[in-house]
C-alpha cells in the first residue's frame, strides 16, 4: 500500500501549480539569488532555469525538479508577497529618474556576470595596453532578461508607473556619466496619442515635441541619451532615435519610401520635414534625410550638437543581420538595439558601418597636444592611429588597389590583370571529388570556425601608414606589406609540420596560396601572412620586389576585443559558456538561438559587424555616376585600407589551413570541401567529435577545437554522403562547393552553365 501511497505523491508532485514566468524571476530576483545558484541546488543546467523564467516562451520542469522548484518558489512567496496594484504615490513622482538602467537594457541585479580568472587576465593585460585609452567594459545582460511589456497609456488622472518626465541635462542622479543616464539610445512610439520614448532598462520618457526639429531640442536638452567615448582622446557618441511607423505619421514622415527614394537613398530635399530642420538652423549630412539620418548643428568648441535617426520602415535594419528586430515592439527593439550598443558602440548605420567606425572610435586619428609655451593645446596625430588624412589615391600600390581605381586609370580599358599584376586575398571556396575510401563513410559533417575573420585580426601586425617600393627584398614576416614572388615550388606532399617534416598526400589538400586551391603557376602578389606561411611549412622565398609599410602596429587589437567581449558575454547569456566541455558545448550550441530570440539577433549583428567592418576597409564605388580612372567618395576616408582588408583575410586562410594540415598529418583525415571558414570531412557519424582526434578530452595540439571563442569550432551542419554526391549529379555541377549547402541541405542558386 505504501508503494501505491508514493506513486500517488509523486503524480501529484509531478502536477505541483508554479506561478507565472514573470512571478518566478520576480520571487529569485527578491532573494538575490543567481540562476546558477538556483541550477545547482536543483541539479539542473542554467539554461534550463533561463527557460522556466521566459516571458515569450516559458519551459516547464517536470518530474522530481518541479517539486523543488515549486517548494522553492512557495517559500520566496512567504518571504516576498506579490505588490500590490499600483497605486497614485502619495508624493510627487520626481523629475529625475535616480536609478540608472542596466546598459544592456537588462534590469536584474541579481545576475552580475563575475569574470572568470582568464578572463580577468585578459580585461587587465587590455587595460594595460591601452591605458586611458582602453575601450570600456562589456556590459553583461542575463539570458532570461525580462522584456519590458508594452502598457497601456493611463487615464488622465493617473500617471501610469514606469513612466518619467527626462529631466534636464546636468540633474544629479545616480548614474556613472550624468549626461547620458537613460542610455544611448530610445525607440520613439505613439500611443493613445502620447508620444513615448523607450529607453534601455524598461524605462519610458514623456516625449512632449510637437515636430521634428523639436524632437532634436529635446532630445539634446532632456533626454539625457548618449553614450561616453570608448578612448581618451575620442567623442562621446551620439544619441539615437529610433522611429516607429507611428512616430514618423506623427512628425510628417513617410512611413515607407517610394522606389525612387529608396534608389537614391533618402527623401527629396524639398521635403516639407527637411525644410523644417533648415528653417531651425539643423543641418543633414551630405547622405541627406534617410534611413540612418544625422542631424546636427556646427559644433562650438568641444560642445557637440547632433543626434541620429534610425528608421526600420526604411529598411534601416538589413534583416540579414538584424532579423526581424524591425517588426518588434518598442521596449524590445529597445533592449536588442541597447545590448548591442552598450556591448559593441551606438549604432552609427549598417552593421558595417559601424564595424567601421568602432575601429576609429578605439584609435581616434588626433589627440590633444601637450601646452605650448603660451598654455594652448593643439590637435596632433594619435600614435598608432590611420591618421586624419586619407592617402593620396595617386600613392597607392597599383597591386593593392581594386579595377578602376585612380592609379590604374591609364590601362587598356578591358584589360584583366593576372596574379602577377594584382593582389588577390580572398577566403576559400575550394571543394574535391571524395575518394572511394571517403564514398564508404556515411556522412559529411561540417564544423564552422567562430568569428574567424575577428581572429584573423588579432595581434596581426598592420601598416599604418603609405607604403615603400622595394626591389629583391629580403623577405621579414615582422614586416607588412605586399610580396611579388613565387611560390609555385611549395609542394604539399611534403611540408614541415611544427620542427618534424611530415609526407601527405598533397592531392587532397588545396593551396594555402590561392582561393580556389590551384597550385600557384608563378610570381604572384601576396600579403606577408601568406609568405610567412610558405616559409613555416619549410621553403625558401625570394621576392622579386614589394609594397612594403615601415611604420606598423597592431591596430586592430582593440577592436578585435571589443568585438570577441561582446560575442562572448552575448553567448554566455543564451547558455553557451567559454569552459563547456566538448560534448555539452555541441549541447549548448543545439537550439541556442530559440533561448531568447532577441540576444540571438544581437549575436547576428556582432558577427555582421566584424565582416562589414573588414568589407568596409575596401569599399567600392556605390553610384553617384561613377566612371572608371575617377576617384570615389570612400577613397577620402584614412580608413580605406585595401591592404589591412587583404591581411586579415590573407591570415585568416592561413590559419584554417594550417589547423587542415596538422589534422591531415595527426588522423590522416583530409578535407571534400571548404567555404570561407566552413570545412567539411567525411565521417562515419553526424558529430564533430567522429572525427576530430580529443584524446582523454584534450584536441589535438594546433588543430581544431571545439568551444565558442574566436578561432574555435562548432558544428555546421551533417548530410549524407549520397547527398553530396546527388546534389552534384541533379545540377550537372561536378564543383559544385557541399559546405555552401551543409547547413541545412538546401541547395540553391547553383549556376549549371544553362
Amino acid at each position: 500500500m505504501s508503494e501505491l501511497f508514493d506513486a500517488v505523491d509523486a503524480l501529484v508532485a509531478s502536477r505541483s501549480p508554479l506561478p507565472p514566468a514573470e512571478e518566478r524571476k520576480r520571487l529569485r530576483v527578491a532573494h538575490g539569488l543567481t540562476l546558477d545558484e538556483v541550477a545547482a541546488a536543483l541539479k539542473v543546467r542554467r539554461a534550463t532555469v533561463s527557460g522556466w523564467e521566459s516571458v515569450k516562451k516559458p519551459t516547464e520542469p517536470r518530474g522530481p525538479e518541479r517539486e523543488a522548484y515549486a517548494r522553492l518558489l512557495r517559500q520566496l512567496a512567504e518571504l516576498y508577497p506579490a505588490p500590490a496594484t499600483p497605486q497614485e504615490p502619495a508624493a510627487p513622482v520626481p523629475a529625475t529618474f535616480t536609478g540608472a538602467p542596466d546598459p544592456a537594457g537588462f534590469a536584474d541585479p541579481a545576475e552580475a556576470r563575475t569574470l572568470s580568472t582568464g578572463e580577468a587576465s585578459e580585461a587587465a593585460a587590455m587595460t594595460a595596453t591601452e591605458n586611458t585609452q582602453a575601450p570600456a567594459p562589456v556590459a553583461a545582460a542575463p539570458a532570461d532578461a525580462p522584456r519590458p511589456a508594452r502598457t497601456t497609456r493611463p487615464s488622465s488622472t493617473s500617471r501610469r508607473p514606469g513612466v518619467k518626465k527626462a529631466a534636464p541635462a546636468g540633474t544629479p542622479a545616480g548614474g556613472t556619466d550624468l549626461r547620458f543616464e537613460n542610455g544611448p539610445l530610445a525607440v520613439v512610439d505613439v500611443e493613445d496619442g502620447k508620444v513615448l520614448a523607450y529607453c534601455v532598462g524598461g524605462l519610458v520618457l514623456d516625449v512632449p515635441a510637437k515636430s521634428l526639429p523639436s524632437l532634436v531640442e529635446w532630445t539634446l536638452k532632456e533626454a539625457k541619451l548618449g553614450q561616453p567615448k570608448l578612448a581618451g582622446p575620442g567623442k562621446d557618441a551620439d544619441p539615437l532615435l529610433v522611429l516607429t511607423e507611428a512616430a514618423l505619421k506623427r512628425y510628417g514622415l513617410p512611413t515607407t519610401l517610394t522606389e525612387e527614394e529608396r534608389l537614391a537613398g533618402r527623401i527629396p530635399e524639398d521635403h516639407k520635414v527637411v525644410k523644417q530642420l533648415a528653417r531651425a538652423e539643423w543641418k543633414l549630412t551630405k547622405r541627406g534625410f534617410g534611413p540612418w539620418a544625422r542631424i546636427y548643428r556646427p559644433a562650438t568648441g568641444s560642445e557637440r550638437a547632433c543626434v541620429q535617426l534610425c528608421i526600420p520602415s526604411w529598411h534601416a535594419l538589413d534583416t540579414r543581420h538584424w532579423g526581424e528586430a524591425g517588426q518588434l515592439p518598442p521596449a524590445e527593439l529597445a533592449r536588442v538595439l541597447g545590448a548591442y550598443a552598450s556591448r559593441v558602440m551606438t549604432p552609427r548605420g549598417s552593421t558595417a558601418v559601424t564595424g567601421l567606425e568602432l575601429m576609429t572610435a578605439l584609435h581616434p586619428p588626433t589627440r590633444a597636444s601637450e601646452p605650448d609655451a603660451t598654455g594652448k593645446r593643439h590637435s596632433e596625430h594619435n600614435p598608432g592611429s590611420l591618421g586624419k588624412d586619407a592617402i593620396d589615391p595617386m600613392n597607392w600600390p597599383p597591386c593593392e588597389v581594386p579595377d578602376g581605381h585612380p592609379v590604374l586609370k591609364d590601362l587598356p580599358r578591358f584589360h584583366v590583370r593576372g596574379p602577377g599584376e594584382k593582389l588577390f586575398e580572398e577566403a576559400y571556396d575550394w571543394a574535391r571529388p571524395m575518394t572511394d575510401a571517403e564514398c564508404t563513410l556515411r556522412h559529411l559533417v561540417g564544423i564552422d570556425v567562430n568569428m574567424a575573420f575577428a581572429a584573423g585580426a588579432n595581434g596581426l601586425n598592420v601598416g599604418l601608414g603609405e607604403a615603400t617600393h622595394v626591389k629583391a627584398p629580403a623577405f621579414d614576416p615582422k614586416l607588412p606589406g605586399s610580396w611579388l614572388v613565387d611560390l609555385s615550388h611549395v609542394d604539399l606532399s611534403r611540408v614541415k609540420v611544427g620542427k618534424e617534416w611530415v609526407e601527405l598526400d598533397g592531392s587532397l589538400l588545396p593551396s594555402p596560396f590561392t582561393p580556389k586551391g590551384e597550385r600557384p603557376e608563378g610570381p604572384a602578389w601576396y600579403a606577408t601572412p601568406t609568405v610567412a606561411y610558405a616559409v613555416e611549412l619549410g621553403y625558401e622565398v625570394r621576392p622579386l620586389e614589394a609594397w612594403v609599410r615601415y611604420e606598423n602596429g597592431r591596430y586592430l587589437d582593440g577592436w578585435y576585443n571589443r568585438l570577441r567581449d561582446a560575442y562572448l558575454a552575448t553567448m554566455a547569456d543564451l547558455g553557451v559558456d567559454a569552459d563547456l566541455a566538448p560534448a555539452d558545448f555541441l549541447a549548448a550550441m543545439d537550439g541556442y538561438k530559440e533561448r531568447d530570440p532577441e540576444l540571438a539577433i544581437v549575436v547576428s549583428a556582432i558577427k555582421a559587424t566584424v565582416k562589414g567592418g573588414l568589407g568596409k576597409l575596401r569599399e567600392r564605388p556605390r553610384g553617384e555616376g561613377w566612371r572608371p580612372g575617377e576617384p570615389w567618395r570612400a577613397l577620402s576616408r584614412p580608413t580605406w585600407r585595401p591592404d589591412i582588408r587583404a591581411a586579415v583575410i590573407s591570415r585568416t586562410r592561413i590559419n584554417l589551413h594550417r589547423k587542415i594540415v596538422k589534422h591531415a598529418a595527426c588522423t590522416g583525415q583530409y578535407p571534400v570541401a571548404i567555404l570561407s571558414d566552413c570545412v567539411v570531412y567525411a565521417a562515419d557519424g553526424t558529430s564533430p567529435l567522429d572525427f576530430l582526434p580529443y584524446r582523454k578530452g584534450k584536441p589535438l595540439p594546433g588543430g581544431f577545437k571545439l568551444g565558442i571563442n574566436p578561432g574555435l569550432v562548432k558544428h555546421e551542419g551533417t548530410q549524407t554522403v549520397l547527398w553530396g554526391e546527388e546534389v552534384r549529379e541533379r545540377f550537372n555541377a561536378p564543383e559544385l562547393n557541399p559546405a555552401r549547402y551543409i547547413k541545412d541541405g538546401t541547395v540553391t542558386d547553383v549556376d549549371n552553365g544553362e
